[in-house]
């Protein structure tokens, strides 16, 4: 508990109302979970205002408000602010005592890989022997105790708890992924960086953001509001990433695997298997927890597949230096590092390959057929699940990118799916999203074979593999279950060819 008062000094009131000494029990903006004693914040959302349940705030024991609009005939307490989204954010971190500032906080953002990112990054920091909290797409993580996650970043207030549950718990490193929904949306307003990364950008987001450049404004928020005293990695093979090293107070420690001007670079890149080997060589000398890193080479390899795993690990890499894990933990954890599902996954490995990844974007896109020139196959065959519910112009680059591509890898011909029965409605695939990626595949010269549904989709292109083949599953929310079809088909397929060698073998 904590009087009002003391609370207050962590926003802005620009006028208060009813105003008494009260001692607050807790803070709140869902009005159904507030609690007695609780100050509640009216949040105005894209979809609603919390200023319309006010009411039954109170009837649930809310004793005070946080508003930008004035409720009359409300006699509790009640402080206007100018943006109560902001001030619950303040709020959260004022009634939870700043967790943030009492561990090791590593924020990381991009458009594609923040995900895989934080894993890599966790499992770095918990092979060293720290306790470690994950916050992401995926999961939360309070050292050994996980529950799932509903957003990427959650909301300020919740994501303050989590904090302060970690700190609690005497975690010590936190990895978290940091959306640029999230930034425009004050949840990480008061979280105290001592690492940030920004990885890549590309197109994403746009129906959120209004435009690209509004979008790349909100993920370089993270960077360009990075306290004095913390590191910003960033990659420099990313123009937008590395336009960034001149606009933060934070130490730059730059990282490139094309790229080898900066402090961190990656040399002798193999990828035949799909999975990586490389050097690592730090090229530029740089100073964290209290030791000097000196101009040295050390060898990665790599359990995850892709080129884009690279990057990720990179930047992992770059964090675990940072916080002070020897070279030889870190090799040993990404040597064993399993991955993320759906990043790129090697989901079948015997006489064909198939992969599974969620080919979320353009730039995901790119950089995943991109690993595909650096892998030994005989031919790729690629069941594309048309992202729905993100209108022409996503589906348009996405289709572009594939095209480029499939030029480039001997792909003449692709099957597609809208994965009617595999979508929910929000998801489903529109008319115009089909006829703009058929339109391209015209143009481009290349064969599509669409198909309504995933299993179908995935039947007629299995059915033409043959031994050294390279199959990739490519798609979100269509493709979320096409590695469980693929993985039961090429069970049956094995399971027939078992029974055709043994009734060959019976019969001679």
């Amino acid at each position: 508990m904590v009087r009002i008062g003391e609370l207050l000094q962590a926003i802005t009131v620009k006028e208060s109302m009813n105003h008494r000494d009260l001692e607050i029990t807790g803070v709140s903006y869902h009005s159904q979970k507030v609690s007695q004693g609780d100050l509640f914040v009216c949040v105005k959302g894209y979809k609603t205002d919390g200023h319309k349940y006010l009411s039954q705030a109170i009837s649930k024991g809310a004793a005070a408000a946080v508003v930008e609009d004035y409720q009359e005939s409300m006699s509790i307490p009640q402080y206007i602010v100018g943006n109560s989204r902001q001030a619950l954010a303040q709020l959260g971190a004022a009634f939870y005592r700043s967790p943030s500032e009492k561990m090791k906080m590593i924020g990381i953002t991009a458009t594609n890989g923040k995900t895989t990112t934080s894993y890599m990054t966790n499992a770095i920091l918990e092979n060293h022997g720290f306790r470690t909290g994950l916050i992401g797409t995926v999961s939360i993580k309070n050292d050994d105790s996980y529950i799932p996650s509903e957003l990427t970043t959650p909301e300020s207030l919740d994501l303050q708890n989590y904090l302060a549950q970690m700190a609690d718990n005497d975690v010590s490193h936190v990895s978290m992924e940091v959306s640029s929904i999230a930034m425009d949306m004050y949840r990480v307003e008061t979280v105290d960086y001592d690492i940030v990364m920004l990885n890549n950008v590309s197109r994403e987001h746009l129906a959120d953001h209004g435009s690209f450049e509004n979008y790349f404004a909100a993920k370089s928020k993270l960077i360009r509001n990075a306290r004095e005293g913390s590191f910003a990695v960033l990659n420099l093979d990313c123009p937008y990433s590395s336009s960034l090293i001149g606009e933060t107070m934070a130490t730059p420690v730059t990282y490139g695997v094309k790229s080898d001007h900066g402090h961190l670079t990656c040399r002798n890149l193999d990828l035949s298997t799909g999975r990586a080997k490389f050097t690592v060589e730090i090229v530029k000398p740089f100073y964290a927890e209290g030791r000097e890193y000196e101009p040295c080479q050390f060898d990665m390899e790599l359990a995850v597949p892709g080129l884009h795993s690279v990057y990720n690990s990179m930047a992992a890499i770059t964090a675990g230096l940072l916080s002070g894990v020897s070279i030889s933990t870190i090799q040993e954890t990404l040597r064993t590092f399993g991955g993320v599902e759906r990043r790129f996954e090697m989901i079948y490995d015997k006489d064909v390959k198939v992969l599974d990844d969620h080919f979320a974007n353009a730039g995901n896109i790119n950089v995943t057929l991109e690993t595909l020139k650096y892998m030994d196959f005989n031919n790729l065959h690629l069941i594309y699940a048309i992202r729905g519910a993100r209108g022409i112009e996503v589906n348009r680059e996405n289709a572009e990118t594939i095209a480029e591509w499939a030029t480039k890898l001997g792909v003449d011909e692709i099957t597609a799916t809208s994965s009617v029965s595999h979508v929910t409605e929000k998801d489903k695939v529109q008319e115009e999203e089909v006829e703009i990626f058929q339109q391209v595949m015209e143009d481009a010269g290349i064969t599509v074979h669409l198909y309504d549904e995933l299993p179908e989709a995935i039947t007629h292109a299995l059915a033409s593999i043959e031994s050294e083949d390279l199959v990739l599953l490519g798609g979100c929310q269509g493709m979320d279950h096409g590695a469980e079809i693929a993985l039961h088909q090429l069970n049956q397929r094995e399971a027939g060819k078992v029974e055709l060698r043994q009734t060959i073998f019976s019969t001679e």
